[in-house]
């Protein structure tokens, strides 16, 4: 499975295989694809996707699983704008198989008021 200098990350939108964004994952560890609990959406943000806790939801969100070094980390992280505050990486419950494992992922950290909901699954 993964080297234990590396970090499991899950992700769900523009860094999926066969998306626009991959290629910052290319030379990463491929774990398996997931989903999270219920109580995540994904809504469009002009693009590409952002996932917020929503307690509404009863499917959750689907993703990949990705053992990533911390090179890779820094370049997502900054992709995703943490310091500007846009995301934040959090943990993220899923479902079995990876149910009792840390994963963490990007959640979207402004408001999502005017956007659409996209529901569970992004696609390009």
């Amino acid at each position: 499975m993964k080297s234990p200098l590396k970090k499991l990350l899950f992700v769900y939108g523009t860094l999926k295989r066969g998306c626009s964004n991959h290629h910052f994952l290319e030379d990463q560890e491929f774990i398996g694809e997931a989903r999270t609990v219920p109580g995540f959406r994904l809504y469009e943000l002009g693009g590409h996707p952002g996932m917020v806790a929503t307690a509404a939801d009863r499917d959750g969100v689907t993703g990949e699983i990705w053992a990533v070094d911390a090179e890779a980390l820094v370049r997502l992280d900054g992709l995703e704008g943490l310091a500007a505050g846009m995301y934040r990486r959090d943990p993220i419950p899923l479902l079995a198989p990876y149910a009792d494992q840390a994963i963490e992922g990007y959640v979207y950290n402004r408001t999502v008021k005017n956007r659409r909901d996209i529901g569970g699954t992004w696609s390009e």
